[in-house]
């Protein structure tokens, strides 16, 4: 791997310096393909003939730092670049400089202005925004590149290699060109499908859901509502909690326990069994949120709040969940030596609701209903009010 790594290092720069110095075109293209596969890079597409000419915007899933290169080895494309600095290194990576530095709608209108161009190549176009290894589903796709034009080309990426996971999370464009220059070989798979026009009157974002769809059917992966941002915050939360004193460990972001299939899988992490059979370790954050629930529904049963409050990852949402029964649970019958004995704070708190809400017992809760349904509402929403209030603090 290390002479590899070497060796390949040395090639790449010949390569580098090869498609700077020729023009955009086919000999370029098969030029830099061969020699990118002595760097290991294979490039497959399925059925060519279905890359139409006349399309304008590519669209496609986001699995590497290099998936543009990748794409633009097999036809002309450009692909904006839309964070970082700009200068040599985003030039030297193959991104599209704009000088569009405001908002999305600036960008939007720019790409507009270059698409109305006949003679520039199509648009490569990344909707999920963050990279992902592809296996378990797609990021939610952002709204903003369906609103260029009317039709585009989906792109179905897919990449595989040897002993190393491709796109981990937290890593870096350069270690993701060192690992590529380290094992063997890496296997990009491009599959082009058929262009999908926009309806009648259909929204950007409907537009995009469905193409998000469309995409999702072919890798045979999941259509998620996780979008980039909610990635980011995730590896937020995951590396402080990885610093806290107290947290439990396991690798990268704390705990893996932690680390549903979902995350583990769109993250580029491997599923880490358990420490312990039957009681996977939880995140600090989940178990001090699944306290505060049990405090305020002392008889739903602590598994059940986890189960929804990694779900929801909000308290307030679990609360109601529990509560509109829209999460099944059978209710823990409350003895004495069950609980702990409350704190003076508790105390205080469940007197300032005790009027409003009542005390969790074994009898079945239909018996402390109103007899009247808009009594019964009406009490309900005094409940969830005073629950609410009651969890904040």
């Amino acid at each position: 791997g290390l002479c590899l790594l070497v060796l390949r290092v040395f090639i790449g720069v010949h390569v580098f310096l090869v498609s700077c110095a020729l023009p955009d075109s086919v000999v370029r293209r098969f030029i830099v393909r061969v020699m990118c596969s002595v760097l290991g890079l294979l490039v497959r597409q399925s059925d060519p003939r279905l890359r139409e000419a006349s399309a304008r915007v590519f669209i496609a899933n986001h699995i590497t730092p290099f998936d543009h290169n990748v794409v633009s080895l097999l036809t002309s494309c450009n692909t904006p670049a839309l964070s970082g600095a700009p200068g040599f290194i985003c030039w030297s990576r193959g991104f599209m400089e704009l000088g569009v530095t405001g908002s999305r709608a600036e960008l939007v209108d720019s790409l507009k202005e270059y698409s109305a161009h006949q003679g520039n190549p199509p648009l490569l176009l990344f909707p999920e925004e963050a990279a992902t290894n592809g296996r378990a589903g797609l990021l939610r796709f952002s709204s903003w590149p369906f609103s260029i034009l009317d039709e585009v080309q989906p792109v179905a990426l897919q990449v595989r290699r040897p002993l190393v996971a491709v796109s981990v999370a937290d890593s870096s464009w350069i270690t993701e060109l060192l690992w590529t220059f380290f094992v063997p070989f890496t296997v990009y798979q491009v599959r082009w499908m058929p262009s999908v026009p926009r309806r009648a009157d259909e929204r950007s974002e409907d537009f995009a859901l469905r193409v998000q769809e469309l995409l999702a059917m072919e890798l045979g992966v999941v259509s998620t509502r996780i979008t980039a941002a909610d990635r980011t915050e995730h590896m937020k939360r995951l590396r402080h909690t990885s610093r806290l004193p107290f947290a439990p460990g396991g690798g990268p972001g704390g705990n893996p326990g932690y680390r549903t299939s979902a995350w583990a899988l769109l993250l580029g992490w491997p599923l880490v069994p358990p420490s312990l059979p039957g009681a996977a370790p939880e995140d600090v954050r989940v178990v001090a949120m699944a306290q505060q629930v049990k405090e305020v529904l002392p008889h739903v049963p602590l598994e059940v709040i986890r189960t929804d409050l990694v779900q929801t990852n909000c308290v307030d949402t679990t609360i109601a969940n529990l509560l509109e029964g829209r999460v099944p649970f059978f209710p823990e019958s409350k003895e004495a030596g069950d609980l702990p004995a409350p704190s003076t704070s508790q105390a205080a708190a469940a007197s300032g609701i005790q009027g409003s809400v009542a005390a969790p017992s074994s009898k079945p809760a239909t018996k402390q209903f109103a007899k009247s349904p808009v009594e019964r509402h009406l009490s309900l929403q005094e409940r969830k009010r005073a629950l609410y209030d009651y969890a904040r603090r």
